[in-house]
């Protein structure tokens, strides 16, 4: 790691000409910090102070036609939207720069940087907590002010590969109840972040045991950090013999949200094993309705795979048919939870051949007859009745009892007689 120096801030490339900063114009927060841990982004975050903040970021929205966002009127914030980075312009809180960057979380997000002249300003010497990997508070009344800086303590080491502070971590367990008060779906954000690398595992857990996460996680009895490992541990061994489950498992549930399948199985060892208490326990937490039914239907099927009363080799085509259809794009949780509960990859293997097969009739059956056209030839209205003459053609079709159009409707026909 380099040293608290002005080469790798003055690098930094800027997205508009720092002409139209007034002086005194000051870098603060992360974006500082990651410059001096030599962490790239392609993409820039930046954070400025300064007096007569809201004036100057429309200005500079205005002759970069950049998106503009007043983002607090009454603090005086501004948020400037290029293609490559986003900026904040904040008012400066109180009479001096000192005094603005002694009302932030942590020291190492307390360091400015003026890119007119270069000067680094450390009042609170988080250079030094740089170089020694240390996350530090600056005072825990900072904390309570903000209670999710508590658990952002944890995502911040994980992300940075830091330690907490002795000190620092101790305020937070006594402030751990104040998190209560912040609003879900900051909590999920942060926690997002945590499960969404190996690196937080061990910081979810030192948040569970700091009493931080038992709000929302209340069924969780011991550290989950075992569980959470165990996942992924089969992710790395599913992915090496399956690349393309790896990829799966890292794609997002939707293009709107950025929460992985492998984020998802990580969330169904924190939840509560009933899927309707779980479900509560998400909404809670404000997860949109995809990822809650992707844990909710890794919850249904788990017990399946995991269970000793059936082997997994002896699941019936009928049955592996029903287990598909319920997982759909689930699957891959379904099957790294599996793997993490002690079933062997060989247990699985077969099912998982399947899925990745996309001509397998069982895993991705293709109809032989669509609903209109058995309703046509039936001549029977729109019903449930449909939907359950259409699923017993595909298990007759999985059995190679028939294998053509004429003979689905055949079959429908008959089975029809006997509702």
């Amino acid at each position: 790691m380099s040293s608290c120096s002005v080469s790798s801030l003055a690098d930094i490339n800027w997205p508009f000409s720092l002409e139209f900063l007034p002086q005194p114009a000051y870098l603060v927060g992360g974006a500082v910090r990651d410059a001096m841990l030599e962490r790239q982004s392609e993409y820039l975050d930046l954070d400025f102070v300064l007096l007569d903040a809201v004036k100057t970021a429309r200005v500079i929205a205005s002759s970069y036609q950049a998106g503009f966002v007043l983002l607090d009127h009454q603090r005086q914030i501004a948020r400037v939207v290029f293609p490559h980075a986003t900026v904040d312009f904040a008012e400066q809180e109180g009479n001096c720069l000192e005094t603005d960057l002694n009302r932030r979380d942590f020291t190492i997000n307390a360091i400015a940087y003026n890119p007119h002249n270069g000067e680094i300003i450390d009042p609170l010497q988080g250079c030094a907590d740089l170089k020694q990997g240390l996350l530090r508070m600056v005072k825990a009344a900072n904390l309570q002010d903000d209670p999710l800086r508590l658990l952002r303590a944890y995502r911040q080491a994980a992300q940075l590969s830091f330690a907490i502070e002795p000190e620092t971590q101790a305020t937070i367990r006594q402030l751990a109840p104040e998190l209560s008060k912040v609003a879900s779906e900051r909590v999920r954000v942060e926690l997002n972040y945590l499960l969404g690398s190996s690196k937080g595992n061990r910081w979810i857990s030192a948040a569970w045991e700091d009493g931080l996460l038992e709000i929302w996680f209340d069924n969780v009895k011991r550290s989950p950090l075992s569980q959470l490992t165990a996942i992924d541990t089969a992710a790395v061994a599913l992915s090496q013999n399956f690349p393309l489950l790896g990829v799966e498992l890292s794609q997002a549930v939707r293009n709107t949200i950025k929460t992985s399948w492998l984020t998802i199985a990580k969330l169904a060892t924190l939840v509560n094993p009933d899927p309707e208490t779980a479900e509560i326990q998400l909404t809670q937490l404000t997860y949109s309705r995809a990822e809650i039914q992707g844990v909710t239907i890794a919850l249904k099927l788990l017990p399946q795979l995991i269970s000793n009363t059936v082997p997994l080799l002896q699941i019936s085509p009928q049955e592996q048919y029903f287990l598909f259809r319920t997982a759909g794009r689930v699957f891959p949780v379904v099957a790294v939870l599996a793997v993490a509960n002690g079933v062997a990859v060989e247990a699985i293997l077969p099912l998982i051949n399947r899925y990745l097969n996309p001509d397998d009739p069982v895993a991705h059956p293709t109809a032989l007859v669509t609903g209109k056209e058995l309703m046509q030839a039936l001549e029977i209205p729109s019903s449930p009745t449909v939907g359950k003459l259409l699923n017993d053609i595909t298990l007759a079709k999985i059995e190679g009892k028939i294998s053509t159009p004429a003979e689905a409707l055949n079959l429908a026909s008959q089975l029809l007689d006997t509702l």
